[in-house]
């Protein structure tokens, strides 16, 4: 629900953070867990369906030709799924809302609000946990030559409007502290986040994908089932 305090929050978050010199992750986002630890109890949820980001977008840069590179950019994009096909990762993408608590939900993955979508013209900020079906197979590329196979491996984000948006992985940043970067992006490029130790371990891998093109696709192809569980 758009209450004033949550208005509020959204708006000054950033800023609290930054003033502090070091933006740590909000949210439970600093307290993932990974495959090294036990199995979580799991608690079933009902299936879910992205919410509104509460930011209107600007539409994309021109492509160079004269037409824009993607359409005008919808205030109620959201992501919905997002797919890296050489590492089998294919999560839909959902806003974890209050009422789920702080700790990062399991088996899905999901948009951090303060930044945002794809199409806006800055970061898109996507996180999951490091576990089997999840982001895992990113945390073991990036300990192989610190994560030098994942650079220009091809990522697919889809959005609510039934559009997918393709990035190309260019940086890998291992025991990130930090998004300060991300909040300071000016351009089209998506953040890839997950856990690099066991529950409470802060320090994040990170990688940055830059935009490379834009389509539509079906809609059953940018809205798959999500049903995420609770991780204790």
């Amino acid at each position: 629900m758009d209450t004033v305090g949550r208005r509020l929050r959204l708006r000054l978050l950033p800023a609290l953070l930054t003033a502090l010199g070091v933006v740590l992750l909000a949210s439970g986002l600093i307290s993932y867990s990974t495959a090294v630890e036990p199995a979580p109890t799991q608690q079933a949820l009902a299936s879910y369906d992205p919410l509104p980001t509460l930011t209107p977008g600007l539409a994309l840069p021109s492509s160079g030709n004269g037409t824009a590179a993607a359409p005008t950019f919808p205030p109620d994009r959201v992501a919905t799924r997002v797919v890296i096909r050489r590492l089998g990762i294919d999560l839909p993408v959902m806003l974890q809302t209050d009422n789920y608590g702080l700790y990062p939900l399991c088996d899905v993955a999901l948009y951090q609000p303060l930044l945002g979508q794809p199409g806006e013209g800055r970061a898109t900020y996507i996180y999951a946990h490091a576990r089997d079906g999840m982001f895992l197979p990113l945390l073991v590329a990036s300990e192989d030559n610190n994560g030098a196979k994942l650079i220009g491996m091809t990522v697919e984000v889809y959005t609510s409007d039934d559009w997918r948006f393709l990035y190309t992985i260019s940086e890998v940043r291992r025991h990130a502290l930090s998004l300060d970067d991300a909040f300071a992006t000016t351009t089209e490029r998506l953040w890839l986040q997950t856990s690099e130790g066991p529950h409470g371990t802060i320090p994040k891998l990170q990688v940055v994908a830059d935009y490379l093109s834009s389509d539509r696709v079906d809609a059953a192809s940018a809205h798959p089932a999500a049903h995420p569980r609770i991780c204790d």
